[in-house]
């Protein structure tokens, strides 16, 4: 399994608009085939200054793979991500054993 997660800021104002248009235009991601435990978070810590984090999960690197080259995680990441994210960490996991 691998748990893939990213945090970050995003350019548009605190509760505007274009920050709801863009959380809830990135569902889409979930529809890709391969995508497990899709969340959206509020990031609370005082301890960065990321205002949101994805997290979703896949079965092994194959579905994650195919995930990364899906056309709507090409576009979505050209389109929206690209312009909007002002900042941000990723972070993919494997399980300890």
């Amino acid at each position: 399994m691998i748990r893939h997660s990213v945090i970050f800021s995003l350019k548009h104002a605190k509760g505007s608009a274009e920050e709801q248009s863009f959380l809830r235009d990135a569902k889409i991601l979930a529809t890709i085939p391969g995508v497990e435990k899709f969340e959206q978070l509020n990031q609370v810590s005082p301890k960065n200054d990321y205002a949101f984090g994805f997290s979703m999960e896949f079965a092994d690197q194959a579905a994650y793979t195919v995930y990364n080259d899906h056309p709507l995680h090409v576009a979505f990441v050209r389109d929206r991500w690209v312009p909007e994210v002002g900042k941000f960490l990723e972070i993919d996991y494997t399980p300890i054993a």
